[in-house]
């Protein structure tokens, strides 16, 4: 019965030091790798968040800055504005005064002529001063870009002329052409600043 029992007993003692070398060696080493792959897990994962705050607190400077920018060209743009404006009612305001500060040397002129024609009985004189100042203004106005209309024979273009009157012509070169002209267009730097008014052949 004793031998039976103790046979064979390397067999029955070899099982049991297997299960505990496992469980020793197994255990530790799985629960350490485990821990280990948590954390870096968990490492990484708060990595990612910085990073997106990160980003976000950039991007959320960038902003601000390039706002900041904008309200400044803004303000830059509207003082420019209201300076361009300023400049242009000015410069509006001084060519008219500059404009009259011309004419009046040939409103004495005609004072004076006007005075000496009340003084004297020489109607030729009083004309060739009349020529004068009429010469005279032309050429301020001449000087200021403004020009008298070549219109007599020239063709009839309602861009330029006003017809007033239309008279039928037996020459057909005429038809179409300006015969006579009541008041006289101008221009200002090539500009139309009086249409003509004329009278046309049909």
């Amino acid at each position: 019965m004793e031998d039976n029992k103790v046979e064979n007993p390397e067999e029955a003692v070899q099982p049991q030091d297997e299960v505990v070398v496992d469980a020793v060696n197994s255990t530790p080493a799985e629960d350490v790798a485990a821990e280990e792959a948590g954390a870096a897990g968990a490492d990484e994962a708060m990595t990612e968040e910085e990073k997106l705050r990160k980003e976000i607190d950039s991007l959320k400077a960038q902003l601000e800055k390039e706002k900041k920018e904008y309200m400044f060209l803004m303000a830059d743009f509207d003082n420019y504005r209201k300076h361009t404006l300023k400049d242009k009612s000015e410069l509006i305001k001084n060519a008219g005064e500059n404009v009259f500060r011309g004419l009046l040397p040939i409103v004495d002129d005609m004072e004076r002529a006007i005075k000496h024609g009340e003084n004297s009985d020489d109607p030729k004189a009083l004309h060739d001063g009349m020529v004068l100042i009429f010469k005279k203004l032309k050429d301020y106005m001449e000087k200021n870009g403004v020009k008298p209309m070549v219109t007599n024979g020239e063709a009839f273009d309602a861009d330029r002329h006003e017809a007033i009157s239309v008279v039928p012509v037996p020459d057909e070169a005429q038809k179409g052409k300006i015969l006579d002209t009541v008041n006289t267009g101008y221009t200002i730097n090539d500009k139309v600043l009086r249409h003509a008014k004329v009278v046309v052949g049909q």
